[in-house]
């Protein structure tokens, strides 16, 4: 599951960067090289077990968020910090976890604080908070790749479209015959913040997403960036 994880990202991260057209276009170049070489050692490794060569893969893969991301190197703010921007309590809903993390590897930085949220009704709530950190600019859009495109669908039962939320690019979805949605949330091309319920209506979910404070991560993008 891990490789084809891997691979799923590694190929994501490929298309964006070949198709990028900005004035660091060679740096762009030298990230489509080192993400081709890192997937075809990913298949490689994939095909071999994973043993020999996943250790190359993952140096590779090193190398190719590092050119994408203008060869900036960012450290994380402190998933204590991320944490304790969780709100308390939803409207009607308890806290009922609150976990935090950093994960590094290869160059590769990502910190996190999610919460879990529920009511005696049934209904629930998740709210994440993600720096990721190194996988800004083109790796970390590869990610999101709703970020640089336009969304507007709409069925019977629900609705996908990216907007605006505060100012910040924004994706929503919502089915209306499971009461559930997400709300995600990009602040300074360096946080996501993400809002999942069910059992409740989008106007919880956008309440939810105004408990957290866009503008103290905003002005946490350049934290940690050398």
């Amino acid at each position: 599951m891990y490789r084809k994880s891997a691979l799923v990202t590694l190929s994501l991260s490929l298309a964006l960067v070949t198709g990028c057209k900005s004035p660091e276009q060679k740096a762009a170049e030298d990230a489509t090289k080192n993400l081709q070489e890192a997937s075809n050692k990913m298949a490689e490794a994939a095909k071999n077990g994973g043993t020999p060569n996943m250790g190359d893969a993952m140096n590779a893969l090193g190398a190719a968020m590092g050119s994408a991301n203008g060869g900036k190197k960012v450290e994380t703010v402190d998933f204590h910090v991320l944490k304790d921007m969780l709100p308390g309590d939803l409207s009607g809903m308890k806290r009922t976890e609150a976990t935090g993390e950093k994960n590094a590897a290869m160059g590769i930085n990502i910190a996190n604080a999610e919460g879990r949220y529920s009511n005696n009704a049934g209904a629930s709530m998740n709210v994440k908070i993600t720096d990721i950190g190194s996988m800004t600019g083109l790796a970390g859009m590869a990610m999101y790749a709703w970020a640089t495109t336009e969304i507007d669908k709409e069925t019977d039962t629900g609705y996908e479209k990216t907007s605006t939320f505060n100012g910040y690019k924004s994706h929503e979805k919502y089915d209306k015959s499971g009461k559930s949605g997400e709300l995600t949330v990009i602040v300074g091309g360096r946080f996501v913040v993400e809002v999942q319920g069910n059992d409740v209506d989008m106007n919880a979910i956008k309440d939810a997403m105004n408990k957290i404070d866009l503008k103290k991560l905003d002005s946490m993008k350049g934290q940690g960036v050398q």
